[in-house]
C-alpha cells in the first residue's frame, strides 16, 4: 500500500478487466513543497502552493497530516510562520493575501492588498512579509489592525527571509542573485552579498551561519559567515530547492518546489529523505521511441524509464517553469506552458526554441503528419496549427474548453472538451460530435481504430470506436483530479496561479497506455492483459 495525497489509506487501486495496470513511480504524499517551518508541536509544517494545502510532517517518522485542507479559505500558500502565541501566518500568493490561523483552527484575514506575498517571518509578536514581484516591498503587518508599514521596496522578487543574529532581516533579490538586509525598525536597506547562486531562500542555522538555498537544478546551498563574509558551497542534487528549517539539534530540513518532499540535508550535501520526493502533477505526458516517458510537471520536465533505479518522481530533465503538456517527436520535445507559450526542445543539441507566445491557456498538443503542431488553446476555445515557420492558423474556434488533441491514421483531428463533456472531430473550420455525455474528458489518444480518453469526473478511462461509435469502460478508480470529497475553485489563469488540472494520456510504441494520475502524483502504465 502507498498512502498518498489522494488516498491516505493507500488501499484504493486502479481496476481493469482488460489491462494490467502498474505505476511507473510511487505516489506522492505532498503537492509539491514550498515554505517550511517548525510548529509549537515540534512538527514541520509544509506549505503546498500547487494545491492550496498545508501539512504537518513528523520529522522522525515521516508521517503526514493535512492541517489546512484543499477547501480552506487559503488558495495558494507559499510560505508560513508561527507567532509567539502559536498562531500560523500564511502568505497566500496568488490572491495577494496574508492569513492568520489561530491555534483553534479559525481563519482571519490580516491583509488582502499585497502583490504576490511570499517570504513571511515572525519576530516575537511582530509579523513581516515581502512580495515576490518586480519592485516588490518588504512590509510589517499588524494582525490586530493598522495600516502596513513599508520598510523598503525595489525587491527583484522577494522570497523566504529571516531575522539574523545581528538583529537585521535578511532576504533575497532573486533575479539579481543578491542577499540584502534591513533593521526591522526601519532604516536603509543594505546589500549584504552578491553573485549568490540563484537565491530563493535565506535562512540561519542555530550557530548563526547564513544559509542560502538555490532554486536551480543542482540543488546548491551557500553558507556565508556573517563576520568574515567567507563562503562555502555544496551541491545536494535536490532540484528546485525552495525553503529550509532547522530543528533544535541544528539539523536542516529542506523542501523542493520542483519535486516536493521533505529532505534532511547535512552540511556536506548528503541527504536523507523524510517524505520522499515525487511528481507535483503530473499533467501532460508523452513517451519517445525508446520508451522513455516525459512528464510535464509544472516546474520541470521529468523523465521516467519505469526502472526500479528511477528516482521516485523521475529524473529532472530540465527545470521549465509552468510547463503543462508535452509531446515527443523524433528527438524533439514540444511543450505548452501556463505562460501562453509553445516551445520545442531539441534533445540532441540541447537547445530550446520558442514557437509562439500569447496563447490563452494552451494545453494538449500533437504533431501532425506534415510536422506542424496542433494545439488545444483552452482559454480561447480554439484549435490552432503552428507550422514549421511558426506561423499560426486557426483550425476550429467557438469551443467551450478544448483540452487535448489526437490524430488517427487518416489524419483526422480529434479534440476533448471537458466543459462540453464531449469528444469532437475537427471538420472544415468547425467540429462534429464523436461522443458526448462524458464526465470531463481530458487526455486523448488514438490506438488502432479506437479513441481513448480520461474521464476525470468519473475517474475512468473510456474507449470509443471510430468505426461504430460504441464505447466501453477500460479502467476505473483512477487517481485523477482532486481527492474524493475535495473541492476548490479553479485558478484564475496567471503566471503566479496554481496550474489547471489536466490528466494527460499517451500511447507507448509497444501499445501500452500511459495515464497521468495527477491526483496522487504517479504515471500509470496500462498493458493489454494476456
Amino acid at each position: 500500500m502507498h498512502p498518498n495525497r489522494f488516498d491516505d489509506t493507500g488501499r484504493q487501486q486502479p481496476r481493469s478487466d482488460r489491462w494490467d495496470v502498474r505505476r511507473l513511480n510511487p505516489p506522492n504524499r505532498l503537492w509539491g513543497a514550498n515554505g517550511v517551518t517548525f510548529g509549537p508541536d515540534g512538527r514541520l509544517y509544509v506549505a503546498q502552493f500547487l494545491a492550496g494545502q498545508i501539512s504537518a510532517v513528523d520529522p522522525g517518522s515521516g508521517d503526514v497530516e493535512v492541517v489546512v485542507p484543499l477547501d480552506s479559505p487559503v488558495q495558494a500558500p507559499d510560505d508560513l510562520a508561527f507567532g509567539a502565541d502559536g498562531s500560523m501566518y500564511i502568505a497566500d500568493l496568488t490572491p495577494g493575501r496574508v492569513w492568520r490561523r489561530s491555534p483553534a483552527g479559525e481563519y482571519g484575514l490580516v491583509s488582502e492588498s499585497l502583490r504576490a506575498p511570499n517570504g513571511i517571518t515572525c519576530v516575537g509578536d511582530r509579523l513581516f512579509v515581502n512580495e515576490m514581484a518586480m519592485n516588490g516591498r518588504l512590509l510589517e503587518l499588524f494582525p490586530d489592525g493598522g495600516e502596513p508599514t513599508v520598510l523598503t521596496d525595489g525587491l527583484t522578487l522577494g522570497n523566504a527571509m529571516q531575522l539574523g543574529p545581528d538583529g537585521c532581516l535578511y532576504y533575497p533579490h532573486m533575479l539579481d542573485n543578491q542577499v540584502w538586509r534591513i533593521p526591522p525598525d526601519g532604516g536603509t536597506a543594505e546589500l549584504f552579498a552578491q553573485d549568490v547562486h540563484e537565491p530563493v531562500a535565506v535562512r540561519f542555522d542555530r550557530d548563526g551561519t547564513l544559509v542560502v538555498l538555490s532554486r536551480g537544478i543542482a540543488g546548491v546551498v551557500t553558507r556565508i559567515d556573517l563576520a568574515t563574509g567567507s563562503r562555502s558551497l555544496v551541491t545536494s542534487g535536490v532540484a528546485g530547492l525552495d525553503n529550509a528549517a532547522f530543528d533544535a539539534e541544528n539539523r536542516m530540513f529542506v523542501s523542493s518546489f520542483a519535486t516536493g518532499g521533505v529532505t534532511e540535508m547535512h552540511a556536506d550535501g548528503r541527504i536523507r529523505e523524510i517524505v520522499p520526493r515525487g511528481l507535483d502533477g503530473p499533467y501532460g505526458i508523452t513517451v519517445d521511441l525508446g520508451g522513455i516517458v516525459y512528464a510535464a510537471d509544472h516546474y520541470r520536465l521529468a523523465r521516467l524509464t519505469g526502472s526500479p533505479a528511477d528516482e521516485p518522481g523521475g529524473a529532472t530533465h530540465r527545470l521549465l517553469p509552468f510547463v503543462h503538456a508535452v509531446t515527443a517527436d523524433n528527438g524533439l520535445l514540444h511543450v505548452t506552458s501556463q505562460l501562453g507559450e509553445v516551445r520545442t526542445d531539441d534533445l540532441t543539441h540541447d537547445t530550446t526554441r520558442v514557437r509562439v507566445t500569447g496563447l490563452s491557456e494552451p494545453t494538449g498538443l500533437e504533431v501532425a503528419a506534415d510536422g506542424s503542431l496542433v494545439v488545444a488553446e483552452s482559454g480561447a476555445g480554439r484549435i490552432v496549427r503552428i507550422d514549421e515557420t511558426d506561423n499560426l492558423t486557426v483550425l476550429a474556434e467557438g469551443l467551450a474548453h478544448p483540452v487535448d488533441v489526437a490524430f488517427d491514421d487518416r489524419e483526422n483531428c480529434y479534440v476533448t472538451d471537458d466543459r462540453l463533456g464531449a469528444v469532437l472531430r475537427v471538420e472544415d473550420g468547425g467540429t462534429a460530435t464523436v461522443a458526448d455525455g462524458l464526465g470531463r474528458p481530458q487526455g486523448l489518444v488514438v490506438r488502432d481504430d479506437e479513441l481513448f480518453t480520461v474521464e476525470v469526473e468519473h475517474r475512468r478511462l473510456r474507449a470509443i470506436s471510430l468505426t461504430t461509435g460504441e464505447s466501453r469502460i477500460e479502467a476505473e478508480n483512477l487517481a485523477v483530479g482532486l481527492p474524493p470529497g475535495s473541492s476548490r475553485p479553479g485558478p484564475v489563469p496567471s503566471p503566479t496561479s496554481p496550474p489547471r488540472q489536466f490528466a494527460g494520456l499517451a500511447l507507448s510504441p509497444d501499445g501500452s497506455l500511459l495515464v497521468s494520475a495527477n491526483g496522487e502524483g504517479s504515471v500509470l502504465c496500462l498493458t493489454p492483459s494476456p
